[in-house]
């Protein structure tokens, strides 16, 4: 009969065990021109502080609309309609007024790729940063098309305007963000917001669409149990 370890020992082995495991990891796919994830944002607030550093975030930009060229005159009636569905269930305030700006194009591509251009620069500021291009949008209603839209708001993370201006029109980003686009595609994601787990070599479709944190959290609860 093998002779029973000193729990101690099993307890110590398991704890190694552990350690070597990669840490899971949670990736958010949005856009920050998604009004649902406008309306998300909240609820993804309070699902990154309940977890804390136990699951690692990524954050990847889905491409809702990229080089789209329909303006407002062509899509007023529509977004109106989505936004005051997402302004009932989630509470987030909007400014429906640039949806009276018929010249406005409704291309997601820059607002994406400005929240690259941080997400490269300052990696720790990349969520916050999203959070802000979204209500400079839906709440100022600015025109994230343009680069010195964003100069005040990566002012707070030690970004210059000068630094931002230039990543933000390099052909480096604009290849990039295509990255992001593509591996969205990849996941299999359709629609945002949208959560997906990577654990190991897997890939878990925590949730697609607008969901509460609590109900976030107890998928994640069942997807990281051993």
């Amino acid at each position: 009969m093998m002779k029973k370890l000193p729990l101690i020992i099993v307890t110590f082995f398991f704890t190694l065990q552990l350690m070597a495991q990669e840490k899971a990891t949670l990736i958010y796919v949005g856009d920050p021109m998604c009004s649902w994830c406008y309306g998300f944002a909240p609820e993804i607030s309070k699902v990154r502080a309940q977890l804390g550093d136990r699951l690692d975030f990524q954050l990847v930009m889905g491409g809702l609309r990229p080089y789209n060229r329909e303006t407002m005159a062509d899509l007023e009636d529509f977004l109106a309609h989505h936004w005051h569905d997402v302004e009932k269930r989630s509470g987030q305030v909007f400014n429906h007024g640039i949806l009276k700006d018929h010249s406005f194009v409704y291309d997601t591509e820059p607002a994406s790729r400005a929240v690259l251009v941080v997400r490269e620069l300052r990696p720790e500021a990349a969520f916050e940063f999203f959070k802000a291009v979204q209500k400079a949008f839906y709440f100022h209603n600015q025109d994230v098309h343009r680069a010195e839209t964003y100069f005040p708001l990566v002012a707070p993370y030690g970004i210059s305007a000068e630094d931002f201006q230039r990543a933000f029109e390099s052909e480096e980003m604009k290849t990039k963000i295509k990255a992001d686009f593509q591996f969205a595609a990849d996941l299999g994601v359709r629609g945002f917001p949208s959560l997906v787990l990577k654990r190991g070599e897997d890939y878990l479709l925590v949730s697609n669409g607008y969901l509460r944190a609590e109900r976030i959290l107890q998928s994640i609860g069942t997807m990281v149990e051993p």
